[in-house]
Order: structure tokens, then C-alpha cells, then sequence
């Protein structure tokens, strides 16, 4: 799915801390049958938040890929 990622304007009195608007969409086709990008759901967070989050993320898919070549690896001796 992919993410429009902006930073999130914030009142003068509010806390220093950055925000960051995230909006996460999906693709359809409109009347016509084009390809368009729809707002699928919106979510506001501190940046700080976000950035430890996607590490997070980036940490697992990383673990992910690991395993993923070892079993093409497996695959490949078998087949020979």
C-alpha cells in the first residue's frame, strides 16, 4: 500500500513537537477505467513516533528477507 507522507502544520501554541500527516492509499479504477489514488485512511503522529516505528518495521522485513534466502537457497539444492 502506499503512503503520502507530509509534515503535519501545527498551532504556535501547541508543543514543539514535529507531526507528521500520514496517509496511506490504494489504487482503483474510476468511470473511465483509470488508474487512481484514493485516500484509504489518515493518521497524525509525532515524527519521532513514525521514525521509530519504521525502524521497527525495517528491523522485521530485514529478518524477513533473511529467511527468504535461505530457503530459495534450500530450493536450489534440491532442485539440483
Amino acid at each position: 500500500m502506499a503512503k503520502k507522507i507530509a509534515e503535519k502544520a501545527q498551532e504556535q501554541a501547541q508543543s514543539s513537537v514535529k507531526m507528521v500527516e500520514i496517509k496511506h492509499l490504494r489504487s482503483m479504477k474510476d468511470e473511465a477505467g483509470k488508474d487512481v489514488s484514493v485516500v484509504d485512511w489518515t493518521e497524525v503522529k509525532g515524527v519521532d513516533e513514525a521514525i521509530s516505528q519504521a525502524e521497527a518495521q525495517l528491523v522485521d522485513v530485514e529478518a524477513r528477507v533473511t529467511e527468504l534466502k535461505a530457503d530459495i537457497e534450500e530450493y536450489k539444492k534440491i532442485k539440483g
